[in-house]
């Protein structure tokens, strides 16, 4: 078994969120940071914003940011932005348990319903977060409707606290000018970017230990290929190496050298540029200097013979 080729006692890059194998770069910590600072305003209210590329690791920032809440926190969670502003209010009602006898399809009542619930959590000092993931699939009016739920307050603070999750298209859609009253209400903002190649070892190292593994498989130049193949993205760099450990056992490799890697990521991802390209380049520069080079000697040793 390949998990036995390895010494594994479990695959070391499944893409299934597992809280066991969360590696947190210096950038997911600031990110994680930023959300609960903007969380932790409380009265402040508004909008707190995380973008990244896909993969880049927005949903394993969510489910720490979920379990580091403090206990007097609700939370309503939307994984599925897809929705009209009545469908995306229903689905809020349906995370806080507020009743919809009577309210589906019913706009006004949504809301009153909400602000009821809002003021209620209020009294009892609770705290009430709504987080919407993938939130550039929101359409402008779903967006306006949520810009709304933030005119919810007392005279002293804002009564809900809303979280954006999504990819770098959503810092566009707030940055026109039909969203930029939503622009202004947001106090807290963070870029989560890929992996530099220093944690991107890290981060292979630190997944192949929780699985077990005792000796690690890829070498130097297998570990710097996964990195710029993957573009330091997590998601992408699981796939790459549990495709690469694959091709090692499949031939008998006990080391997963650049070559497997390469072999792993033309079946993922498509053929890169070949490996021989870079030194083609490097012996055409050669080749040309040493062409200057003789022609210079020649030209040099023509003054001398003809003085």
């Amino acid at each position: 078994m390949i998990l036995a080729h390895y010494g594994l006692r479990e695959p070391a890059f499944s893409i299934t969120p597992d809280p066991r194998f969360v590696f947190l770069s210096e950038r997911h910590r600031d990110a994680l940071a930023h959300l609960l600072f903007g969380i932790g305003q409380g009265g402040g209210g508004g909008f707190v914003q995380l973008t990244g590329e896909v993969g880049t690791g927005k949903t394993t920032i969510c489910r720490l940011l979920l379990e580091q809440l403090p206990p007097n926190t609700r939370v309503a969670l939307i994984l599925n932005p897809l929705l009209s502003p009545v469908e995306l209010l229903e689905a809020i009602a349906r995370e806080l348990h507020i009743p919809l006898r009577g309210r589906l399809g019913q706009h006004k009542r949504l809301v009153d319903a909400l602000n009821t619930y809002l003021l209620q959590a209020y009294a009892e000092g609770l705290r009430v977060v709504l987080i919407i993931d993938e939130a550039q699939d929101l359409s402008p009016a779903a967006l306006e409707q949520v810009r709304l739920l933030t005119n919810l307050e007392t005279p002293a603070q804002k009564l809900l606290q809303i979280v954006l999750l999504g990819q770098p298209e959503l810092r566009d859609m707030i940055a026109t000018r039909e969203l930029r009253q939503l622009a202004q209400r947001i106090t807290a903002r963070f870029h989560l970017t890929p992996l530099d190649a220093a944690e991107s070892e890290g981060y292979l190292r630190h997944r192949f230990a929780v699985a077990g593994g005792t000796r690690f498989p890829f070498t130097a130049a297998a570990v710097r290929c996964l990195h710029q193949r993957a573009g330091g993205i997590p998601r992408l760099l699981n796939i790459l190496a549990e495709r690469a450990l694959l091709a090692g056992y499949v031939h008998e490799c006990a080391d997963i050298d650049a070559r497997l890697v390469d072999q792993a990521a033309a079946e993922v991802l498509g053929p890169g540029p070949p490996r021989w390209r870079g030194k083609l380049r490097w012996l055409g520069l050669a080749l040309v200097l040493a062409g200057v080079a003789t022609l210079a000697w020649a030209a040099g040793g023509w003054h001398v013979a003809h003085p």
